[in-house]
């Protein structure tokens, strides 16, 4: 009898070691379950948790399947834009347009827009050498600047300090040129007329190949030392005007060989083609 009872007594010792670790692991559970729910864990944990729990297709108490959170996708964006509507917001912007005092030229034709981001409005353009009033305040690529006491942005890096060139003054010859041609022509035909008013045909768009069918080409009808005062005139200020390359008297200038000067052409067969009744000039 005494060792059929120790027998039992063996059987039963396990299973009370079995039992009272099972509540042991239990109450560790709830202690722990207690203190995370009451604790200040930081929120990468709970981030963390969150997205584990999405990752494994949770259900929340709602029925609900529970989101994937991230730090960088709707965080991001709400302080962008939190960042562009201070930046736009109307104390900021008088207090911006009050200040400003900066002076500069534009090296450029620059497009007017309302705002700085992909929601602008274009509200028109402003002229290459044109001098604006900058607020000093960038946005992306974009720059603010006054126009008419209102904020007004444009591309950034195109201003400058110098003053451009001087092309001369208003064409009073009553010649024009066609309103298809470039900004570009235009600006060739204002600057000759202006400094050689005897000059009376300006010849832009007609048909065949070339840059005359796309109005980026003029012939500037004039001969002998008039055509070489014209053609080194629009080589000189080739930047502010624009300009690819002249031909003059079956010489070429231009610029991507600038350093070689003028330079010679094959003969084409008659004083037209060869240029040498006109200055012709491309612009880009």
């Amino acid at each position: 009898m005494a060792t059929s009872h120790k027998r039992e007594t063996a059987r039963r010792t396990p299973r009370a070691a079995v039992l009272a670790g099972s509540l042991a692991a239990l109450a560790t559970t709830a202690v722990v379950t207690g203190g995370v729910l009451n604790s200040s864990a930081p929120e990468a944990d709970l981030v963390a948790v969150d997205r584990s729990k999405a990752a494994a297709g949770s259900i929340g108490d709602t029925g609900t399947r529970l989101p994937l959170l991230s730090r960088s996708t709707d965080r991001s964006a709400d302080a962008i834009g939190t960042e562009l509507d201070a930046l736009l917001a109307d104390d900021a912007t008088a207090q911006a347009l009050a200040g400003a005092t900066k002076r500069r030229w534009t090296d450029a034709v620059l497009n007017l827009w309302n705002r700085p981001d992909q929601r602008a409005k274009q509200l028109g353009e402003v002229e290459e050498g044109e001098k604006v009033l900058l607020t000093g305040r960038t946005y992306g690529d974009r720059a603010e600047i006054v126009l008419d006491g209102k904020a007004r942005w444009v591309t950034a890096g195109h201003f400058t300090d110098e003053k451009p060139p001087t092309l001369g003054g208003a064409c009073t010859n009553g010649t024009t040129v066609p309103g298809g041609v470039s900004a570009s022509i235009k600006k060739v035909h204002e600057a000759v007329c202006a400094n050689f008013p005897d000059v009376s045909v300006y010849g832009t768009l007609r048909g065949g190949g070339g840059d005359h069918p796309r109005g980026k080409a003029v012939d500037i009808m004039i001969s002998g030392p008039e055509g070489w005062r014209i053609a080194e005139f629009v080589r000189a200020n080739y930047s502010a005007l624009g300009v690819a390359y002249v031909i003059y008297a079956q010489k070429i200038w231009s610029v991507e060989r600038s350093g070689e000067g003028w330079r010679g052409m094959p003969n084409r067969g008659s004083a037209t083609a060869n240029h040498f009744d006109h200055v012709h000039v491309s612009v880009y």
